[in-house]
């Protein structure tokens, strides 16, 4: 019969920052003595893990990876350059990545909870990195895109290895055009995506959020002009249209040319190989994207709740 319970594996991982095996082993090893535990996790340098992953982790790499019609990219944060050219932390993003192409949903949780190719979970390998290259690291994001007929091409801007880098692209195409139609084509609309930064497929896509915010900068602008309340309401509608063209893929002009819309180039490229094609979907990862607000977001919190 064990001399602990899982109450003492969770206290022991709050204490530690270890991961559930390790505890668990640790207690094993300790015969349920706390302490002992700690100490063994110490040794091993297992234990610093949770004091290391408070610290901000916005460098690192993406990863992306195809098998077939369908593709995914992952984020993988470290808090150094230097560590993302590191062997063991480059291994780790691309065998994470090949594990994502596995799971039914991009839920990042399921992924750290999934087997890792080495052994144990990609959470308790990610564990046993922050312990040995000594600095945070953090499974961030992940995102997948499939078709039914058609292509996934993969891009990457900044390359540091084979499917690894600063700005990932993943472009699916559904047509029944041959693979060597439309992996050109998909290439050349994820450069445009990787310069680009496209916010949304289309202009329904775009985050309300957004949309509302840049509606009452434009509302503000409006009423600095003067103008009477029906010409203002003008001026912000033609803002918002503005808007969402430029910020959504397909009425985005094509970088290539900077004349045609991207809906325009991918029905040209249609209408040439003879069989219509869509752009699905897309991803653009861009490492370390949105930290910083993020980060601003939890200090709010934290200041709030203090405040309360």
């Amino acid at each position: 019969m064990a001399a602990f319970t899982a109450a003492d594996v969770k206290a022991l991982r709050e204490k530690t920052g270890a991961g559930m095996m390790d505890a668990k082993k640790a207690l094993e090893e300790a015969n349920g003595d706390i302490e002992a535990a700690v100490d063994a996790l110490r040794a091993k340098g297992l234990a610093t893990a949770a004091k290391k992953s408070s610290r901000t982790a916005a460098e690192g790499l993406v990863g992306v990876a195809v098998e077939g019609t369908k593709g995914v990219a992952v984020e993988v944060n470290s808090e150094t350059d230097f560590v993302a050219k590191n062997d063991k932390f480059q291994d780790f993003v691309r065998k994470t990545t090949q594990v994502a192409l596995e799971q039914a949903s991009d839920d990042v949780e399921a992924l750290k909870a999934a087997a890792y190719p080495d052994g144990g979970t990609v959470a308790e390998k990610l564990t046993d990195n922050v312990a040995t290259i000594g600095e945070n690291q953090q499974v961030r994001r992940m995102k997948s895109v499939s078709v039914t007929n058609g292509v996934i091409v993969p891009y990457m801007h900044n390359a540091a290895g084979e499917g690894l880098g600063k700005i990932g692209v993943l472009v699916a195409l559904e047509s029944e055009a041959p693979a060597d139609v439309l992996e050109p084509l998909g290439k050349q609309l994820a450069m445009h995506i990787a310069a680009a930064f496209p916010q949304a497929l289309d202009a329904d896509g775009l985050d309300a959020e957004v949309i509302e915010r840049e509606r009452k900068i434009a509302a503000e602008k409006a009423a600095e002009s003067g103008k009477p309340a029906e010409v203002q309401e003008k001026m912000v509608d033609g803002a918002i249209k503005k808007f969402a063209k430029e910020n959504a893929l397909l009425s985005q002009i094509f970088v290539m040319d900077n004349k045609t819309a991207i809906a325009d180039v991918i029905a040209k490229a249609g209408k040439d190989a003879g069989s219509a094609i869509v752009l699905k979907d897309y991803v653009r990862f861009q490492l370390g994207e949105g930290i910083e607000k993020e980060e601003s977001d939890f200090a709010a919190e934290v200041a709030a709740a203090v405040a309360g």
